[in-house]
């Protein structure tokens, strides 16, 4: 059966391809070869020689480069290909002349095969370098076709199950994780600039700790113990402070067993650091100097556009205390003593309903809801309530606020960061608490971590940290909405009744 132009459907284009793989068999050619000898890449070939002459494309002699085909255009007896590696494409030029009896097994090529070329480098009538081909190495045959041209791969959940597609057709996919990859360099080389050490912390840990979220478990078999997925490197790093780590800093994954959407995966990138001797003031100058050097690197300047918001990093931004925000957003006076029945007709009139408990769930919910959508530019939030910063140092003009901040841009909480609790007995009294919440059922609430308790009596000097969600400091560099696009390979629920291209049996 053919299409509505001509071409063959899928289950015929898989046959044919099929087809092609046991000719190459049958000619003595293996469909899914090996080494290669590149010598050139393709953006080394089109970027550095776009202004060669004519004498200076000869000069360069014969190159080696290896590839995607991603397309092909037969003109009788020439044939104009494009070859895609990591770092771009490049034009392909075949002549009958040049490659004899090799010329027809060239224009057999599909669409998505790898092959290995040998040429000399021109530019064409239009003005694009090129290689014409003296030989060619078939490398691995392609079984599955790959999206139309015109048409590519547009179905959002198709392109986060199939990335490896994405990002062959979708050349502004790969600038995205591109970009990721230079960002996260960006950042090892402003810290370490700084004198911070890079470290790597547990993964799995008996006790969770670091952040409020409920945890992944997990088993060891040869100890029998149970184990926790990390939901933050907290506790590990400060216990490297204690040991004489003045400054330090891990990036690794955070896994958390939450809800999926734009702003969430359960395993995410995070970018941790702490710094003696500090508090969070001098972070949030440390991270104004570090966004701005990272959009002056990634993007020649410090305006970054968002949707249709222009934001400019420029420092100093924004400080909003967090009942500042609260009070502006119910049109009240909002204090740590307001208690839950001054709140609740006010946050009701806003369609928020409180469902029990303590006064700080309603401020969190509140603050969520109505001042968060709200925050464009900069704006560090400081000076939080102690009920949702445990780890957090007290306040010392405010005994019931605490030295925090986080930072938001474009709606989105990019970094939080606090002047740490190093009073070992403040802190046993505050796990203490938090355990008391988990006894009745709050899955969220900190564990009662003994062994961290000990580290702070050994002595942990004044000090403040900060973590940096990398997933969303991308999507704000790449103005994306969701955090599915600058996640590789981000979770979905499981794919049904999956279908191969190739006979399961088949060898």
């Amino acid at each position: 059966m053919s299409g509505a132009e001509g071409r063959p459907e899928g289950s015929d284009l898989l046959r044919l391809r099929r087809e092609k793989l046991d000719g190459l068999r049958a000619r003595g050619i293996d469909p899914f070869g090996g080494r290669y000898p590149v010598t050139h890449w393709a953006r080394a070939l089109t970027g550095g020689l776009a202004g060669a002459t004519d004498d200076e494309l000869k000069a360069v002699g014969a190159v080696s480069v290896a590839g995607r085909v991603v397309s092909m255009r037969h003109h009788g007896k020439t044939c104009f290909a494009h070859l895609m590696d990591q770092t771009g494409r490049l034009q392909l030029y075949a002549r009958a002349d040049a490659l004899g009896d090799d010329y027809a097994p060239f224009t057999d090529l599909d669409v998505g095969d790898f092959i290995g070329v040998t040429g000399e480098m021109f530019r064409t009538r239009t003005g694009e370098i090129t290689v014409a081909v003296k030989a060619f190495t078939f490398l691995s045959k392609s079984l599955r076709p790959l999206p139309e041209k015109w048409h590519g791969l547009k179905d959002v959940e198709t392109r986060y199950r199939q990335r490896y597609v994405d990002l062959v057709v979708n050349p502004e996919t790969r600038e995205i994780f591109a970009l990721r990859s230079r960002l996260v360099h960006a950042l090892r080389a402003f810290l370490d600039a700084r004198g911070f050490v890079e470290v790597e912390t547990p993964m799995m840990q008996p006790i969770p700790g670091g952040a409020i979220a409920r945890p992944f478990r997990t088993h060891h078999n040869a100890l029998d113990m149970e184990l926790f997925l990390r939901i933050a490197p907290e506790l590990y790093l400060k216990r490297l402070v204690v040991g004489g780590f003045d400054r330090v800093y891990e990036i690794n994954r955070n896994f958390r067993n939450e809800g999926v959407d734009t702003q969430h995966n359960p395993e995410f990138t995070m970018l941790e650091f702490y710094q003696a001797y500090a508090d969070y003031g001098d972070l949030m100058e440390l991270t104004e100097a570090m966004f701005t050097e990272l959009a002056q690197t990634l993007k020649g300047g410090v305006t970054l556009t968002w949707g249709e918001h222009t934001i400019d990093l420029t420092p100093p931004w924004r400080r909003l205390p967090f009942f500042t925000g609260l009070s502006e957003a119910l049109g009240l006076t909002v204090t740590p003593d307001t208690g839950v029945e001054a709140l609740v007709p006010a946050a009701r009139a806003r369609g928020i309903e409180h469902h029990g408990g303590p006064a700080w769930r309603l401020w969190k919910d509140v603050f969520e809801t109505l001042v968060e959508p709200t925050l464009v530019p900069p704006t560090f939030v400081i000076d939080f309530p102690i009920e949702l910063s445990p780890l957090a140092k007290t306040k010392r003009s405010d005994p019931a606020l605490v030295d925090r901040f986080e930072l938001f841009i474009a709606n989105r909480e990019i970094a939080n960061a606090y002047s740490e609790l190093n009073d070992p007995i403040d802190q046993l009294g505050r796990f203490r608490e938090q355990a008391a919440l988990l006894a009745r059922g709050d899955d969220e609430a900190h564990w009662l971590d003994l062994d961290y308790v000990r580290a702070l009596e050994y002595g942990m000097p004044p000090a403040a940290g900060e973590g940096i969600g990398i997933d969303r400091l991308t999507m704000l560099f790449t103005d994306q909405s969701s955090i599915r696009e600058v996640i590789l390979f981000p979770h979905l629920r499981p794919e049904r009744d999956l279908e191969l291209g190739i006979d399961e049996g088949a060898s």
